[in-house]
C-alpha cells in the first residue's frame, strides 16, 4: 500500500507547489525545508484542507483527492495540539473516537488503555491547563493512537519542548508508529529530529517536493538550498 502524489500542482497567489512521488505504507518520513517552502502546504493537501489544481492523491489504490478531511484515513497533530481547555484529559482523548463523547463501555475501556500506553494513567480527570507541555503532547498522541488512522501527519508537534523531553516524545511516537503500522509524515526544522525519527526525508525546496531519500546522506551532504537553511 502506498500514498501516491500523481503530478500534483497547486497554486496560491504567487506560490506554487509541485509533487510527484510515492510513499510506502508504514514508512516514517521527515519533511524538511526552508520557511515558506511549502512543507505545511504539503500536509494540508494530504489532510484535505487544500485541493490541488491538477493531479491527484491516491491511497491504497483509492483516489482521495476530493474527499473531505473527515473522510480521509488521516490524523493530524499540530504544535499546539488542539486540546480543548474545558474538557478533561479523558474527554479530549475520547473525542478521537466520538466527537459527541457518547462512549460505550468498550470505548471507555479503550481510552483507559491508551492513557496507560502513553504514561498518563491516573490523570484522566485533569484539564490541559494543569498539565506540563510534555503531558499535553502525550494527550494529543493518545488521541491520535485511539483514532488508529493509517496516515499520521505532524506539523512540528514538539518544537516547543526542550531537547530531553523532545527526544522522549519522538521515541514514544516511534513506538506508536511501529504498533499501528501508520505512515508518518513529520514536518520539522530540526535535522536532529529527522535523524532520530525518520529513516527517509522529503525535501521541500521553493515549492518543489522531492521524492524521499535516506535521511543521513541528505543531511550529511545537503543541496545548496537546504545547506543555506540549515546553516
Amino acid at each position: 500500500m502506498t500514498l501516491e502524489f500523481r503530478d500534483i500542482g497547486l497554486r496560491q497567489g504567487n506560490f506554487s507547489l509541485q509533487a510527484n512521488m510515492s510513499l510506502r505504507r508504514g514508512g516514517r518520513y521527515a519533511v524538511i525545508g526552508a520557511s515558506g517552502s511549502g512543507k505545511s502546504t504539503l500536509l494540508s493537501l494530504v489532510g484535505g484542507f487544500l485541493t490541488p489544481d491538477q493531479g491527484g492523491l491516491v491511497w491504497d489504490g483509492q483516489n482521495i483527492t476530493d474527499l473531505a478531511p473527515g473522510q480521509r484515513p488521516v490524523s493530524m497533530l499540530f504544535q499546539h495540539h488542539n486540546l480543548f481547555p474545558h474538557l478533561t484529559v479523558k474527554q479530549n482523548i475520547g473525542m478521537g473516537l466520538r466527537p459527541d463523547l457518547r462512549l460505550s463501555r468498550t470505548q471507555q475501556d479503550q481510552v483507559t488503555r491508551v492513557l496507560d500506553q502513553v504514561g498518563l494513567a491516573g490523570m484522566q480527570e485533569r484539564r490541559p491547563g494543569a498539565l506540563s507541555g510534555g503531558q499535553q503532547s502525550r494527550v494529543a498522541l493518545a488521541r491520535v493512537l485511539l483514532r488508529a488512522r493509517p496516515l499520521l501527519l505532524l506539523d512540528e508537534p514538539f518544537a516547543a519542548l526542550g531537547p530531553a523531553l523532545k527526544a522522549e516524545m519522538l521515541a514514544l511516537l516511534s513506538r506508536i508508529a511501529a504498533d499501528t503500522g501508520a505512515t508518518v509524515l513529520m514536518v520539522t526544522h530540526d535535522p536532529a529530529d529527522a535523524r532520530s525519527f525518520a529513516p527517509d526525508t522529503v525535501l521541500v525546496d521553493e515549492g518543489r517536493v522531492h521524492p524521499p531519500c535516506p535521511t543521513g546522506p541528505l543531511l550529511d551532504n545537503p543541496p545548496p538550498g537546504l545547506r543555506a537553511y540549515l546553516g
